[in-house]
């Protein structure tokens, strides 16, 4: 599945984009979850600053 994500980021406008996988804990269980998106490129540094 995630091959399939990339290949399509790579063509054409889809280079302005990444996908971005950040582990968040869970504040129920404790147990960490990876929370993935496709963002542009210029809020990645953003996505990791924020909470």
């Amino acid at each position: 599945m995630a091959k399939k994500t990339v290949a399509t980021l790579q063509k054409g406008s889809g280079r302005g984009h990444a996908k971005v996988i950040k582990m968040v804990k869970s504040p129920e269980t404790g147990a960490y979850m990876f929370r993935e998106e496709v963002i542009t490129n210029e809020e990645v540094k953003d996505y990791f600053q924020r909470q």
